[in-house]
């Protein structure tokens, strides 16, 4: 047996039952499968002095990101167990109320923060708590658990990259058990001592044996100190898994002896033999202890296994997608609160836009702007322009190219309690942040009712010659993801209103911008700031003889061509600007149905599966009593996005196609 590194400054005792807590946890959980009692366990057997000496090493006010072996964190940081384990087996009093399994969860208040099942997902998530942490200069880190598997993820290198640049307050710790799942490290990695990577980043690295508990805790104490004073640490803790990925997968892929060697190492067994030779414990000493934990833990399981099932109804868990709209801090007034007397000025969208989020970080130090090229240079379409000289470089922050690592960075800000505002430079590149928007920003509150607050702004759109990777309108990939909220305004002053009520949101907001709109509309915008609730569509032009339903770039085309119509043929079109299209206004469109019976749903963006597609079977299944005439919808062809404006207005736009379809449904 390999002694553990000798400590004199810790009480062993405590430390002790800390760490055989979670070994007599995994115990039980093996014999519940074996008796069918449960089905499934991920097990940590081998490794828990890694999650327990972290989380001894570390001060309470400083965040643990976990993953779902790290039991020990939890244990350690004196979260209930009968709630714990209520969770672990889907009971009646589980943390996530059922809506998600293991520790994938967060309890903000005991600074642990679950991770989802996305390897190194959690990693940009800490640098956005880190960064929390630095702007409050709070004294206080966080440290994010990977596996060696999540190494070979893009978002541990963004995350790792971004901490360095920033120097944020972060502990990278990464648990090489030498395999994810069953291939083996070498196969995976070009490069198998991880440690190594801390140098491409410019921070410090340390390899630690991960089963000596005393060398765990020395190891994350300095790396601590090292974070507050200059920086991001990376620690690779080696360590070995005794069990399967998960019980049933077995480790027939493991040799034998890897099994033998690894056995000799093994934490608890080699604390207890510290405790027998430095402490003079005697057999019936440990033994005494092993028995009360294992009484308190048997205690626990049967009284969890006990509990009920848990229950729900579709309109608890539907409530439970978003958080409450309760704006954040003193809220501009709504628009229709406005005086009558209230000054506006003729502003283009773009304006509009500056303006919403000059006034909100003004008025409240919580917001924060990121992104790449945002700050000395404006962002590409100058929106933020002069942004960094009145409100600083810790508000006014230029990201490397990294938009899932910015994605998760602006979670991390949220959980925090900021309001970050993240800029992607064109919609067509939020494809690289598309995981952390709907696996991480949209299921967090409905798995454990933490409100994020985040605003992704995203000019999208074609128009303007932009070719297939600058043009595009992906809308519909985010409207088919729960918890998610997508606003799409058409005019300056909708762009002002509805920007402020997204940055007041407590829920994820993806704010598209119409670039060809930035500087080709202009309107009479109200000079103070107020809000255009989400969520309400506007009849921008009353008709009898048929109704377009639209938004963005759309309404302008439907105006143009309700004109044509008026003037040219004596029929009578409406025009309903959605303006938020999740939540969709529903009610506005009815009302308008029920005036004319006949309805075109018209919108940029690519025919196949486009919003659109939504719109017209929900009329149709809520409102076909009230229809004349099937629903028609103009949209995008399914092709790419042509580079030159000439084959993009005749080969790709709705526009085209729009009169055509006027006419077919007016005379069905």
């Amino acid at each position: 047996m390999i002694a553990p590194t000798v400590s004199t400054s810790i009480d062993v005792d405590a430390l002790y039952r800390a760490l055989a807590t979670p070994r007599a946890i995994e115990e039980k959980m093996l014999h519940l499968i074996r008796q069918g009692r449960i089905s499934k366990w991920f097990s940590g057997y081998g490794q828990e002095a890694i999650a327990v000496g972290t989380a001894w090493a570390l001060h309470e006010q400083d965040y643990i990101l976990p993953m779902h072996r790290n039991l020990g964190v939890w244990t350690t940081r004196d979260v209930s167990l009968r709630p714990l384990l209520c969770q672990l087996f889907g009971r009646e009093g589980a943390f996530t109320k059922g809506r998600d399994r293991t520790f994938h969860f967060g309890l903000p208040e005991q600074r642990i923060i679950g991770m989802i099942s996305h390897m190194a997902a959690m990693l940009p998530v800490a640098c956005g708590l880190g960064q929390a942490l630095q702007y409050k200069q709070e004294e206080a880190v966080a440290l994010a658990f990977c596996g060696d598997g999540g190494t070979r993820e893009g978002d541990f290198h963004e995350a790792l990259n971004l901490a360095a640049v920033w120097n944020l307050p972060v502990v990278f710790l990464v648990e090489n058990n030498g395999y994810g799942l069953s291939t083996p490290t070498y196969e995976a990695l070009a490069e198998t001592e991880i440690v190594s990577m801390a140098s491409g980043y410019n921070m410090p690295g340390r390899s630690v044996d991960g089963n000596d508990i005393f060398g765990v805790i020395e190891a994350v104490t300095n790396a601590r100190e090292t974070a507050l004073r200059r920086g991001p640490v990376l620690l690779e803790m080696r360590t070995f898994r005794m069990r399967g990925h998960e019980e049933a997968s077995g480790t027939a892929y493991v040799p034998d002896e890897k099994m033998d060697t690894w056995a000799e190492r093994d934490p608890v067994e080699r604390l207890e033999e510290y405790l027998r030779v430095a402490g003079g414990w005697a057999d019936d000493d440990l033994n005494a202890l092993q028995s009360d934990i294992a009484t308190t833990v048997n205690d626990a399981v049967e009284w969890a296994l006990d509990q009920p099932p848990i229950e729900s109804t579709p309109e608890d868990e539907s409530a439970a997608v978003y958080a409450p709209h309760e704006p954040h801090g003193e809220a501009p007034p709504l628009e229709a609160d406005l005086d009558d007397g209230t000054a506006t000025a003729e502003r283009r969208y773009i304006d509009a836009l500056t303006d919403a989020l000059d006034e909100a970080l003004a008025a409240d130090s919580d917001v924060l702007m990121m992104g790449q090229d945002i700050a000395e240079y404006g962002g590409v379409f100058k929106v933020t322009d002069g942004f960094v000289d009145h409100y600083g470089p810790e508000r006014i922050r230029n990201t490397p190219i990294i938009e899932s690592g910015a994605i998760g960075a602006g979670l991390g800000l949220a959980i925090e309690g900021l309001r970050p505002v993240v800029e992607m430079q064109y919609a067509d590149f939020i494809s690289c942040g598309f995981n952390q928007i709907v696996n991480n920003l949209a299921k967090t509150h409905y798995r454990w009712g933490q409100p994020v607050n985040v605003t992704i702004r995203a000019p999208y759109g074609g128009g303007i010659g932009a070719g297939p990777f600058h043009s595009q309108s992906p809308e519909a990939w985010f409207c088919h993801v729960p918890g998610l909220k997508v606003v799409m305004p058409s005019t300056p002053r909708d762009a002002k209103g509805l920007l402020h009520s997204a940055l007041h949101d407590p829920n994820p907001t993806l704010f598209f911008e119409q670039k060809k709109l930035y500087r080709s509309i202009r309107g009479e915008v109200p000079s103070t700031p107020y809000r255009i609730p989400l969520g309400e569509a506007r009849t921008v032009r009353d008709g009898a003889d048929a109704t377009i339903v639209t938004y963005g770039l759309g309404v302008h085309w439907a105006l143009d061509e309700a004109a044509h119509w008026a003037e040219a043929h004596d029929r009578s079109i409406a025009v309903i600007d959605l303006r938020t299209l999740v939540p969709w206004d529903k009610a506005t469109v009815r009302a308008s149905l029920s005036e004319t019976s006949r309805v075109l749903v018209l919108h940029e963006a690519t025919r196949t599966a486009g919003f659109g597609a939504e719109l017209a079977a929900e009329i149709t299944e809520d409102h076909f009593e009230l229809l004349d005439a099937p629903p028609i919808r103009v949209a995008g062809a399914d092709t790419p996005i042509p580079a030159t404006q000439e084959l993009e207005e005749t080969t790709f736009s709705a526009q085209s196609d729009l009169r055509d379809a006027i006419e077919r449904l007016l005379a069905y």
